[in-house]
């Protein structure tokens, strides 16, 4: 018994695109796909360029939910920033799973490129710093990677003198009626978090009566499961680079492995870490 192949025609699907904007088009998936250019014949240097221009994209799309996240929380509409919030969590989920697929590239593989690759490395990703700042990890240090770029620096001071996720949050539960300290709501942006027990203080007593304050209580761990997250993606490529080249420098300068462990140890949300201990 034979079957003729199924027409997509026939079942009312478009198929002449002449003038007409098609799927790639929409896309500008020719654009895309010629963005990688390769300056070596080392086969597993395609893996490398694509690995880090998706996770590029993914980060674009974590900016955009933050900014949305954030601007829904200070008017005073958190509820509308849940799903950003949770959906800024699954972006890292992704960009997690990307680690799995450059872990397939061994020592051997990388050294046929790595040269190549100059003084360039992920922790000079812009995108990736406006992330950080957006969060509340504000090194103004790493500021220095982007000054060749008036552009770029000056996106980031906007971000800095923007509140952060945490900062909004914050101001929330102050509009809200829970008593957050006044120098937390009058604090200098630019300035990384400190921890503080006055924060802590009024964590806690949401998470004590998590049904007098539910909205606030769902604000917190929507937090926690951002930073969780975040965490892993961390701690992956920690892994990834110490099973690709050891403890080798990274070819931006940083000490590579040593560095990113340093960068496992900084907290975004520590209040809401910590009072799991005092409940």
């Amino acid at each position: 018994m034979t079957t003729c192949p199924f027409n997509p025609a026939e079942d009312g699907a478009q198929m002449a695109f002449d003038g007409r904007m098609s799927y790639g088009d929409y896309l500008r998936i020719d654009q895309i796909l010629d963005a990688q250019a390769t300056l070596t014949k080392a086969h597993d240097e395609l893996l490398f360029i694509i690995q880090h221009q998706t996770s590029e994209l993914w980060m674009r799309l974590a900016l955009h939910e933050l900014d949305a996240a954030r601007t829904w929380i200070a008017a005073d509409r958190p509820q509308e920033a849940f799903k950003m919030l949770a959906r800024i969590a699954r972006i890292f989920e992704q960009l997690n799973n990307a680690w799995d697929v450059l872990r397939t590239m061994t020592p051997a593989d990388y050294t046929t490129f790595r040269d190549s690759l100059g003084q360039s490395s992920g922790f000079q990703s812009w995108q990736y710093r406006l992330i950080e700042y957006a969060v509340g990890n504000r090194n103004l240090a790493m500021l220095r990677p982007h000054a060749h770029r008036p552009d770029l620096t000056a996106r980031l001071e906007t971000e800095l003198a923007r509140p952060t996720l945490y900062d909004e949050a914050l101001r929330y539960l102050a509009r809200s009626g829970m008593p957050v300290p006044e120098a937390i709501l009058t604090r200098d942006l630019r300035q990384p978090w400190q921890a503080d027990a006055g924060v802590q203080a009024v964590w806690e007593a949401v998470y004590r009566e998590p049904s007098t304050h539910w909205v606030a209580y769902e604000l917190a761990e929507k937090l926690v499961d951002l930073e969780d997250y975040f965490r892993r993606w961390r701690f992956n490529h920690l892994t990834t680079v110490e099973r690709v080249i050891g403890f080798k420098r990274g070819t931006g300068g940083t000490s590579g492995v040593a560095y990113l462990r340093r960068m496992l140890e900084v907290q975004l949300f520590p209040e809401l870490w910590a009072l799991r201990t005092d409940l």
